[in-house]
């Protein structure tokens, strides 16, 4: 099969033909329809993760399933499905409970194993981990759910819990971001999008912000307190930075609650976090890792209602060799909502 592949960290990414996968006991093979590329893929590729090489990226995906391996009772071949970038093992306490996102003995396509930047994808504990995509759902909606989409929705829903009327800033208006402000202004919230580039923020006030910031040297906690009367009720990281982090926590108000879904990599040292107005103001302080396939349903309901429209996030499709190109500069790359890749393409 053809997939993008690379040997080192920072090595560039090549569009090779490496050998299939073959279905683990317990799992299936999907073949790939569409796949998004993430800034979690560039963390992998950048050396903040610990990742076995060659390696083959990749970690949202729909498709069809392609061979299933022994032990599979729920699924079948030319079953159309989507999966969460976490796939607990099925049998722990975490997953025998809901939650499977912090499972212990978690697989994650493109992380733990190679991933979906190929035509086709192994994929583990499959009666525990897939779901069942309708026929209304494209392949390239189903894909923006698996990370960016999936982990926004539980971020306020679950995590944050916001309420109607609360105020909500979304520091970092990528894929995440811009899933964020969509599912906020569906509670009912009030969107505050935060980001260094103009097309994004354009993008976030189509879909419903109600205030956009240009991260231009902006002094960001003070300007979301004018506009939110005192500061917001819910922000969120949807970079990872020092500066992001600080700038979505000095943005609440006391008592708020901030969640970080950017990843923090150690660059010297560990990252330096305001724990000084986290204490004085009681914040609270939320990691969020994804959603597990059981909650799936009800984000699917809304989506097949049209009450939540991943789609409207996805700004371009592009081909393995476009995407090989893409990964190493996708950082500071000016995007302006998802980038989907199709491997037949």
């Amino acid at each position: 099969m053809r997939a993008v592949i690379f040997d080192d960290v920072r090595a560039q990414p090549e569009v090779r033909e490496v050998t299939m996968p073959e279905a683990p006991a317990g799992g299936v093979v999907v073949k790939v329809e569409a796949t998004g590329m993430c800034r979690s893929d560039w963390h992998a590729w950048a050396g903040h993760d610990d990742i076995a090489f060659p390696h083959v990226p990749g970690h949202e995906l729909a498709g069809v399933i392609a061979a299933v391996g022994e032990g599979v009772h729920g699924w079948k071949t030319g079953d159309r499905v989507t999966v969460p970038f976490v796939c607990g093992c099925g049998k722990c306490e975490w997953c025998l409970a809901g939650e499977a996102q912090v499972c212990p003995d978690q697989q994650q396509p493109g992380f733990t194993h190679w991933g979906s930047f190929a035509e086709y994808v192994a994929l583990h504990a499959a009666d525990s981990n897939l779901v069942a995509l309708p026929e209304s759902v494209e392949f390239t909606t189903a894909a923006s759910l698996g990370c960016r989409f999936a982990t926004a929705y539980r971020v306020l829903a679950a995590r944050a819990q916001v309420k109607a009327g609360e105020w909500v800033t979304v520091v970092g208006a990528g894929g995440v971001g811009l899933s964020a402000v969509m599912i906020a202004k569906a509670m009912g919230a009030r969107v505050i999008a935060v980001d260094r580039n103009p097309e994004a923020l354009a993008v976030a006030a189509r879909l419903g912000a109600d205030h956009t910031v240009l991260a231009d040297g902006t002094d960001i906690p003070a300007a979301v307190n004018v506009l939110s009367g005192g500061g917001s009720h819910v922000a969120v990281d949807a970079v990872g930075s020092e500066q992001t982090c600080a700038d979505a926590i000095l943005s609440l108000r006391r008592r708020g609650r901030h969640v970080q879904i950017g990843l923090l990599p150690a660059i010297n040292g560990n990252p330096q976090v305001p724990m000084a107005r986290v204490i004085g103001w009681e914040l609270d302080l939320l990691g969020s890792h994804g959603m597990a396939a059981v909650d799936y349903p009800g984000m699917m309901a809304l989506i097949e209602q049209g009450a939540l429209q991943p789609q409207l996030l996805i700004e371009r499709t592009i081909g393995l060799e476009e995407a090989a190109l893409l990964l190493p500069t996708f950082e500071t790359a000016t995007v302006a909502g998802m980038t989907m890749v199709d491997p037949a393409r």
